[in-house]
């Protein structure tokens, strides 16, 4: 068996909800049905106060940027916040510095900009949201849009569609981490049927 993996979903005011939800239930979902083995799932925030994610969801991170514990994947999140975030130098030298530690490091939706900001998706292949697509050209003009694809990776930095690619994405990763029937698995618990 691999060593358990610290999952961390950085959130954010305006963060889009499903991008980090359901990631979040993918990854502790496969942990529960593995007798909790597999990964600790965990938010970040930049400091302890409650976030209020896209349409008012109030959420509690379990760390800030100056107690988490050290992170194997990390997920960005995207929606309407990442605006912001893309002007908040804590939030982008916190990235930048665990991008470097990482196992890989997942971007959901339009969270490709805080990645594509940082340079870590200059000259390679990206997804995005269908909307976001103009704003990413000027972001990274070196980017490599991939409009016809659910997720894509280039090394271990994946980035995902709008919104419900990130589920497909984080089954992905519990597939290439441990396996198509502990994917399936946690799919068939879901009631999700998009694996691909």
């Amino acid at each position: 068996m691999d060593k358990k993996r610290n999952v961390a979903i950085l959130i954010f005011d305006d963060a889009e909800v499903l991008d980090f939800a359901g990631p979040y239930e993918v990854f502790a979902v496969t942990s529960e049905l593995n007798n909790h083995k597999l990964f600790n799932v965990f938010t970040v925030g930049e400091n302890l106060k409650p976030i209020l994610a896209v349409n008012g969801l109030s959420v509690n991170p379990k760390y800030d940027f100056s107690n988490c514990p050290h992170i194997d994947i990390l997920i960005i999140p995207g929606g309407f916040g990442t605006r912001k975030q893309m002007n908040n130098i804590e939030t982008l030298n916190w990235i930048s510095q665990v991008y470097l530690e990482t196992e890989y490091t997942l971007s959901i939706c339009s969270g490709s900009r805080l990645l594509g900001l940082l340079g870590f998706l200059d000259n390679r292949p990206y997804c995005t949201h269908h909307e976001v697509y103009e704003h990413m050209i000027e972001i990274v003009p070196t980017g490599k849009p991939q409009k016809d694809k659910r997720y894509i990776n280039f090394g271990t930095t994946y980035t995902s569609a709008g919104i419900s690619a990130g589920i497909d994405l984080s089954l992905h990763v519990v597939e290439m981490l441990h396996g198509k029937q502990v994917a399936e698995k946690t799919a068939n618990y879901m009631e999700y049927n998009k694996m691909n």
